[in-house]
């Protein structure tokens, strides 16, 4: 829309009559970069004619600007007096806009008078804050010191000057650890410690231009605590002192330690004992020390030593950190605790579930002792037999501690089912008091007898299975099970039956499910029932149950007929409801009764000339003539007829049932001939004649036919025209024509054949002028060639093209007696000559100098003339002259 505008206002210009409007125009003003919107730019007025009496039609407008842009516009002050201000949009920058912008203010009075005029606005250059880069841009950097860390560089401040200045770096407050650099680097001036010094630090980094314009940003900088002091113990009582016999769990002592590393959260240290002790544990996380095994003051090793020393040690890492030990003494003091001790204290024994009753499994006292020393205090007793399963099993008497099997145990007893182990205690505990004790753990396993024999759900099974089921279908499933726990594993065989004359055995079933499936398919006419032998094992024991297998008919079976071909002759003069020639057709099918075959023709039975007779309910049918023949009023035209009929086993069935039931259909195919009589007029040939006519139907999805025959017949023509191409030029290179063969074959060819020629040539000039260049492609070096003979020599450094002035060339032949030519054409004859001989030279290097050319007479006039060139010649590779003219 604004370069419309502007369009019709230069129109405007250019048709209307211009007129000094606007005064104080064309000028040159100035504004400073980065100017906020509405500064003012210049000042202009408009000067509008007498006859204007309502002053300016059109308002001062910039119209266009070189460069292009918004940044400026019109406003007026009152009065005619305008002003050019900023925009703001976009804010002008030295650096990056243009420096100098051309406006172009349009005005037209209400006369139709009108001014163009041009404004000349230069940015100058401000002065600007430097900017920082990168985050600090953004945001307040948060800089991460790991204490500990040496002093140096930590972090690289970014800023730029918009008028690439050098800017210096300073950083607020001064007393911190840290200095800026002049290229802006921030360096730690100490290795700080978490727990001594301050956590955090506030720089503030001063960047200032050499005008002394500045800017601040802050960095925050976050000593980080890492793990690098010693826990220490608080606990300060290093011997206790507890009784023997404590249980287990017992608390010794409460162990504590500090970290320094965790000042301002609860310490996380690690508690271990460092000493093989299997009194004692210490709670990893609490420290807690307390008693985890027996504490027996009479025996070995408290025995003489009634001191344990515990050597605890903290860690505040579970692994690599840093540690302290102490070690805590432990008095433990002699009490009246010493119980009969058996070893071992569990006992496993197995039995079989039908062991007698009174079996002998165990003494316990060969296990036992009590190590008092005085002899009141070392008498035990066997007591307080308990636990799962006790009732079956007793001790013979107190002091003896034989235990024995009370009751037999059957596993598969509903009461005891699903338990294989016995699992009870006995008390050994002393005569004497306190009456001291220990238990003793025994474990008795019942192990399972194989009683049963598997045993199926079925004396026999009996499957009911079509004929035309797929192979590899489960036509039935067999179980077994037997009584003993736990269940026994049962896998399923067919030992015997299942097998027909072609098949070892058309059945399978699967060992683990019992799935009976077939591997072959049945046939109710070869075999209508099939007997199996299933066997049930589970390793030890078997059984057998019987499957039988009912093979149920369906219709599979096609009518077949003989014979299912037949051709014959018949004469146009048969009489109707004849039996042609005796034909009958025979059919038979496996599985369908004689009395339900029907017979049908389906193709070539043109005019209805044929039947069968009967068309069903019978295995035989013959063929019967229904119609004469009329081929004189032309209503029958085929002399040959090519019956296809068909034979359906579906007669018997009712019009519902044949919708559902499975139909088979056989054919039978018929060629009949019909012999016109000898009497017999054909109006249109004295006697008949067969037209064979055989077509090609393609369906629309074999489109790609006619075009693959297309395609191939194009191939077949182009490939005939090059090879006859090919023939025709190897004919024109063995066998050239008499005048123009060469004459090194001339000179080669046996003495016999040689026919004296004369030639004459006359030279009208003896240089060759070379008006053409181009790269040899073997060696890379420029050569010259004649565009009008070929000639050719390798170009000598620094020598300019030479023009092509005429040349002729006249020869004359004694043996044809003709007339010289013009020289100009004959190049142009031997051209193709020169193109089929000069690939020789490539390809034969070590043949005669001139064998492997055709010169033109040109050219032999040079040869003679300048040898030298020749043999330059002669050492080009190129087949033809290819470059520049």
């Amino acid at each position: 829309m604004k370069s419309m505008l502007l369009l019709l206002i230069l129109l405007r210009v250019v048709s209307g009559r211009r007129t000094q409007l606007l005064k104080g125009l064309p000028a040159t003003s100035t504004v400073e970069e980065n100017s906020a919107a509405g500064v003012s730019v210049y000042t202009f007025n408009v000067t509008v004619s007498p006859l204007s009496s309502d002053g300016v039609a059109i308002l001062p407008a910039i119209v266009n600007s070189n460069p292009l842009t918004e940044a400026f516009d019109i406003e007026s002050k009152g009065d005619l007096e305008y002003r050019v201000v900023t925009t703001g949009n976009p804010v002008l920058d030295y650096e990056t806009m243009p420096k100098s912008f051309d406006l172009q203010i349009f005005v037209e009075d209400t006369a139709g008078r009108t001014d163009l005029s041009i404004l000349t606005v230069q940015v100058t250059d401000q002065n600007e804050r430097p900017v920082f880069r990168g985050n600090m841009a953004f945001q307040t950097v948060m800089i991460y010191v790991l204490e500990g860390t040496p002093r140096g560089r930590i972090y690289q401040v970014d800023a730029a000057d918009p008028e690439n200045a050098k800017l210096k770096y300073s950083l607020l407050p001064a007393p911190v650890p840290f200095l800026v650099s002049e290229s802006g680097a921030i360096f730690s001036t100490k290795e700080f410690d978490y727990e001594k010094d301050p956590r955090c630090y506030f720089l503030n980094i001063t960047v200032t231009d050499p005008d002394g314009l500045n800017l601040t940003k802050t960095v925050n900088i976050n000593i980080i605590n890492i793990n690098d002091e010693r826990p220490y113990f608080t606990t300060k009582q290093r011997i206790y002192r507890i009784p023997e016999e404590q249980s287990p769990g017992t608390v010794v002592a409460n162990i504590t330690a500090k970290d320094p590393d965790d000042e301002d959260s609860p310490s996380r240290l690690f508690y271990s004992i460092q000493s093989s002790d299997r009194y004692f544990s210490i709670n990893p996380s609490t420290g807690v020390l307390q008693v985890t095994g027996r504490i027996n003051r009479d025996a070995l090793p408290l025995q003489l030593h009634p001191n344990i020393s515990v050597i605890v040690r903290v860690e505040d890492s579970p692994s690599g950190g840093h540690a302290s030990e102490m070690e805590i003494t432990i008095i433990i003091d002699d009490i009246n605790d010493n119980p009969p001790e058996c070893n071992p204290s569990t006992f496993r024994k197995e039995a079989n579930e039908n062991t007698t009753t009174g079996t002998f499994l165990l003494d316990l006292r060969n296990y036992c002792k009590d190590i008092d020393v005085d002899p009141s205090n070392n008498q035990f007793h066997f007591t307080g037999l308990s636990g799962f399963g006790s009732n079956n099993f007793a001790l013979e008497s107190t002091v003896s501690g034989r235990l024995v099997m009370t009751e037999g145990i059957d596993l598969e007893n509903p009461a005891n089912l699903g338990v294989e182990v016995y699992s009870f205690t006995v008390r050994v505990q002393d005569i004497a008091r306190p009456n001291y004790s220990n238990i003793i753990y025994i474990y008795i396993r019942i192990k399972p007898v194989n009683e049963f024999s598997p045993v199926f759900s079925n004396l026999s099974y009996e499957f009911n299975v079509p004929e035309i089921t797929k192979v590899g279908s489960s036509i039935g499933r067999v179980d077994a099970s037997d009584k003993d726990w736990p269940p026994s594993v049962i896998t399923y065989s067919i030992v015997a039956g299942g097998g027909t004359r072609d098949y070892t055995n058309i059945f399978w079933i699967s060992p683990t499910k019992g799935d009976v499936k077939i591997l072959a398919r049945l046939d109710y006419e070869t075999a209508q029932k099939h007997i199996l032998t299933v066997q049930a094992s589970d390793q030890e024991k078997t059984a057998t149950a019987s499957v039988t297998v009912n093979v149920l008919e369906v219709n599979d079976e096609e009518p077949v007929c003989s014979p299912n071909f037949y051709s014959f002759q018949i004469p146009v003069s048969l009489a109707v409801g004849t039996n042609i020639n005796g034909f009958r057709i025979e059919c038979h099918d496996r599985d369908s009764d004689p009395r339900s075959f029907r017979y049908f023709i389906n193709e070539g039975n043109v005019n209805n000339h044929f039947t069968f007779s009967p068309s069903a309910g019978s295995n035989t049918s013959r063929l019967i003539l229904a119609s004469r023949f009329n081929y004189e009023s032309g209503l029958d035209t085929n002399w040959i007829y090519r019956l296809r009929v068909y034979i359906t086993d579906d007669n018997l069935l009712s019009a519902r049932d044949k919708a559902t039931h499975l139909i088979k259909t056989g054919t039978v195919t018929l060629s009949i001939r019909v012999i016109p009589n000898p009497t017999t007029v054909v109006p249109t040939t004295p006697g008949f004649t067969v037209v064979t006519k055989r077509e090609n139907l393609y369906s629309e999805s074999a489109w790609y036919v006619p075009f693959v025959i297309t395609l191939g017949s194009l191939l077949l023509l182009g490939l005939l025209g090059y090879l006859g191409f090919l023939l025709v030029t190897w004919v024109r290179t063995c066998c050239p024509p008499a005048g123009k063969v060469d004459g090194a074959h001339r000179i080669n060819a046996p003495e016999k054949n040689k026919h004296k020629k004369e030639v004459v040539v006359t030279m009208t000039k003896l240089n060759t002028v070379f008006d053409g260049e181009a790269r040899d492609p073997v060696t890379g070096k420029m050569y010259e060639f004649n565009t009008r003979s070929g000639a050719r020599r390798w170009k000598k450094s620094c020598e300019p093209l030479q023009p092509a002035p005429a040349a002729q060339v006249t020869s004359s032949a004694t043996e044809d007696g003709a007339q010289g030519t013009d020289g100009a054409d004959a190049p142009r004859k031997k051209e193709p000559s020169e193109k089929r001989k000069e690939p020789m030279a490539e390809t034969k290097p070590a043949a005669k100098p001139w064998a492997g050319r055709s010169e033109t007479p040109e050219q032999d006039g040079l040869r003679l003339q300048k040898p030298k060139e020749e043999s330059e010649d002669r050492g080009l590779a190129s087949p033809a002259p290819q470059g520049r003219y």
